[in-house]
């Protein structure tokens, strides 16, 4: 037979009939942390062959063509007043034509239209150029100093 001493306070306390799972759930968290370190890595490669010597020599420096979106709208064709978008087409669609196609070169000042410079963009793509890049206003600020 078992002793059961009771006190007035132990009246009020409910009986905990629950586990307490905090220890558990610390187990289980430290045996996670265990498999995870002890899997090895998987390591998917891919065989590329790559060129082997020297790359080739450029033969010749590629041409330049700079197009330039001012900030009052206008457009420059290295450093030559485009009259709108027929003037740059034209300028476009013959300098399509050159082999080696020129590279272009789109600049931008700070405040200027980008409809366009999108259009720029578009007429090139569309004429057939190839070699087409967006220079960044970094190196327009070295160029002036």
């Amino acid at each position: 037979m078992a002793l059961r001493f009771q006190n007035k306070q132990d009246q009020n306390v409910p009986v905990m009939m629950e586990i307490n799972t905090t220890p558990l759930i610390d187990v289980m968290l430290v045996l996670l942390v265990m498999l995870i370190i002890t899997i090895p890595i998987p390591l998917q490669t891919v065989n590329i062959e790559m060129p082997s010597g020297a790359p080739p020599i450029q033969q010749e420096i590629p041409k330049v063509v700079k197009i330039t979106v001012l900030n009052d709208g206008s457009m420059l064709w290295d450093d030559q007043v485009l009259q709108g978008q027929v003037d740059l087409d034209a300028k476009l669609s013959i300098t399509a034509l050159l082999q080696p196609q020129p590279e272009i070169h789109i600049t931008a000042q700070t405040n200027a239209p980008y409809a366009l410079i999108a259009k720029a963009l578009a007429s090139s793509q569309r004429l057939g150029l190839e070699k087409i890049g967006i220079v960044g206003l970094e190196d327009l600020n070295t160029a002036n100093k």
